[in-house]
């Protein structure tokens, strides 16, 4: 570590005798070199500790990383500070065309609803700015307007744009081009200029920004003045974050200052300050509107791992807050894109059926995006993820073939996939299930529906024939004591409705409870209809399905029928663990209808 040495001489008193300053001096003298000792000591073993210190992927430590730990020294008191610094770091602050009141107050006092509008508000600002023509810069200057990244340029983050620059001696030419008019046609004016010491090891060991600015092999990195030119809607946030990088602290707890902070840190590359303010975010109280925002990062924020476990905390948020859809359906109608994929994409989602998931997803991307070539793109790279079609019923997943708002393409293989599920054996299903857990889209993992899928095999000749598995587990059976009932999803036959009911109830006599199964048709109305049925569940020791009940019944719309007690034993001996009703803790059920000639 480089430092500039202490003087020799103190400076001059005319207060104090030359003995008197010398043994002052030589304290004050003493003092220095003790906290430069320590902060050397302090610096190698941060070094040590971190091997390669200004390796960029150092940065990324594990979730339970302290600030207070060893492994990150507090450097608080060299921060601005002369005796402890090598370069002069100039920030350049523009005013903010979309908002003249960008001070101090305003970083720590305004609302999430205000952080979110003067986002936007920047957003639209930088739209403006990339629009103009950029053709009448000298390419010198273009250049060094883009020492970021190129691939930034298409980032959301470029709501507000930094310019790194090394200070050199001006000359007459330099001089001459700084006054041509084609620099300066958009630029935004320079309110104020801020001016600190800094120390270049610190800075780069927090930061791969810094630590390519410092170590560029060019003569520009050995020049002390390094200025930087930021907006002054940042001005707030970046010393926050030059002051976290000496202390590990920051001085502001609120959400639209922590995010500023986070932007200003992600721009930076500190990913320490990230994963601290994602902390902290998570700390505060969630809501549907900071939930939402927190989605809605720039992308390199959502992407970066230490921001993750905040956006999984507000996915899991608005998963939890709107598990029961079609209570909150004009709520969730309103949603933004990542919210909605947030409840989707949940297990726990209630709803009545996947069928009624894609009805959904059809109904909110025609509302948000009218255009048929968006509706396609969104639905074939978001939300199509989201609906689980192996659990659609196979009349619906017909309708999705014919459905102009899917690509074609992308349909029939969603489909295809789904049909070949349907086919596997029920232990293969399980295993493809329990594989596809691990994975985000969890597209082989069944929802608790309100209504439980079946599934169906029809027969055309030689009469009009359907029959029916539904599958109920026993945890599902158990928590229909003492009069719950459990439906299935509809299916079809002759082209009318109908569904399973599963029901706890008592038997004729009143005298114990009992497990009853159920036959209803869907549409009410005049319309009859003639039916033979049969129940039958898989039985042990053999674990075939065995006929448990045999009737005929003409249907009314709106009407049921079946038998109050189907294994003719009382709930107890049904739900217990040696029924010979579950295999494997699962209820087979098989109903079979024939449309009487």
């Amino acid at each position: 570590y480089n430092s500039t040495p202490a003087p020799r001489f103190p400076p001059s008193s005319p207060n104090i005798s030359p003995p008197t300053s010398q043994r002052h001096y030589k304290a004050k003298s003493a003092g220095y070199l003790e906290r430069k000792r320590i902060f050397i000591v302090e610096f190698t073993a941060m070094k040590d500790q971190n091997l390669d210190l200004f390796d960029p992927r150092t940065a990324v430590m594990d979730p339970e990383y302290s600030p207070s730990s060893t492994r990150d020294p507090d450097f608080g008191f060299a921060f601005n500070d002369v005796n402890f610094s090598d370069r002069l770091l100039q920030i350049e602050i523009m005013a903010d065309s979309f908002d003249p009141q960008s001070d101090s107050d305003s970083f720590h006092s305004q609302s999430l609803a205000d952080w979110a509008r003067n986002r936007k508000r920047r957003r639209e600002d930088i739209r403006k700015e990339m629009a103009l023509d950029i053709t009448a810069c000298p390419e010198e200057q273009v250049i060094s307007c883009n020492q970021i990244d190129t691939e930034d340029v298409e980032n959301e983050n470029q709501d507000e744009s930094v310019v790194a620059m090394i200070e050199e001696p001006h000359s007459g030419d330099e001089a001459t081009n700084a006054d041509d008019s084609s620099w300066n046609f958009d630029s935004p004016r320079v309110v104020k200029v801020e001016t600190l010491h800094i120390s270049s090891p610190i800075l780069a060991a927090k930061s791969p920004f810094f630590y390519k600015l410092f170590s560029n092999g060019m003569r520009e990195s050995e020049q002390r003045q390094v200025t930087l030119r930021i907006n002054a809607s940042e001005e707030a946030a970046l010393m926050e974050l030059l002051n976290f990088m000496y202390s590990n602290k920051l001085t502001t707890n609120t959400a639209p200052a922590l995010l500023d902070v986070l932007m200003a840190a992600d721009k930076f590359e500190v990913a320490s300050c990230m994963r601290h303010c994602s902390r902290q975010l998570r700390n505060l109280p969630m809501t549907p509107e900071s939930a939402l925002l927190y989605l809605e990062l720039p992308s390199s924020i959502l992407m970066a791992e230490a921001v993750k476990p905040l956006t999984d905390a507000a996915e899991q948020f608005l998963a939890a807050r709107y598990k029961d859809i079609t209570k909150f359906q004009e709520e969730v109608m309103k949603l933004p894109l990542a919210g909605v994929e947030a409840i989707l994409f949940s297990d726990d989602l209630q709803i009545a059926s996947e069928d009624a998931v894609y009805d959904f997803v059809l109904k909110w991307t025609r509302t948000h995006y009218p255009q048929i070539e968006e509706r396609r793109e969104i639905l074939g790279s978001r939300l199509g993820r989201c609906i689980r079609f192996p659990f659609m019923s196979c009349r619906k997943l017909r309708k999705v073939l014919a459905c102009n708002d899917f690509d074609h393409e992308f349909a029939s293989k969603l489909v295809l996939e789904a049909l070949f599920y349907k086919a596997e054996a029920p232990h293969r299903q399980r295993t493809q299930a329990a594989e596809d857990s691990s994975s985000t889209s969890h597209r082989f993992v069944e929802r608790a529906y309100k209504y439980r899928p079946v599934k169906v095999v029809d027969f055309g000749l030689p009469r009009q024939q359907c029959v029916v598995y539904l599958d109920l587990k026993r945890e599902e059976c158990a928590n229909l004591f003492p009069s719950g009932r459990v439906y299935s999803q509809a299916f079809h036959l002759g082209g009318q409705g109908f569904f399973l009911s599963a029901h706890c109830n008592m038997d004729q006599q009143s005298s114990f409870h009992c497990f009853g199964l159920f036959l209803g048709m869907q549409e009410k109305g005049s319309v009859t209809f003639a039916v033979d049925y049969e129940f039958a569940a898989r039985t042990k020791p053999g674990e075939e399905y065995v006929s448990k009940y045999k009737g005929n019944y003409t249907f009314t719309g709106g009407k049921a029928v079946g038998y109050r007690n189907l294994f003719a034993i009382p709930w107890t001996s049904f739900i217990a663990e040696d029924s010979p009703y579950f295999t494997n803790g699962m209820l087979h059920l098989r109903a079979e209808l024939t449309i009487k000639s």
